[in-house]
């Protein structure tokens, strides 16, 4: 899973070709610990087609901000530069995150 930060963020995932999955967490949130493993194991099955990357917000405030994240955790499809479709805090199961890549694995 390739880490982001406020200096790639743009190059790997707005610039990007492709499909790039962003799982947006920060320090001492225990949902997106848990649910780090789950899109661990999916970028094994889904990372031919989609790029997996994660964003660690305590880090990059602003820039989690500019991109409307407000609660975490937050996993979020790109495509074209555009976020396309997220996953909010308790919708962000494993299982719905799943279904979810599902729909853009080509």
């Amino acid at each position: 899973m390739l880490e982001l930060d406020k200096f790639n963020f743009e190059a790997e995932v707005l610039q990007a070709e492709g499909t790039v999955l962003v799982d947006f967490y920060g320090d001492g949130c225990v949902p997106c610990e848990a649910l780090k493993p789950h899109v661990h194991a999916l970028e094994e099955t889904y990372g031919d087609t989609i790029k997996f990357s994660g964003l660690n917000i305590s880090k990059a405030r602003r820039l989690a901000i500019s991109q409307k994240v407000m609660g975490l955790p937050v996993i979020a499809i790109y495509q074209g530069g555009e976020m396309v479709e997220s996953l909010v805090k308790d919708d962000a199961t494993p299982e719905n995150v799943e279904a979810m890549v599902k729909k853009y694995h080509a």
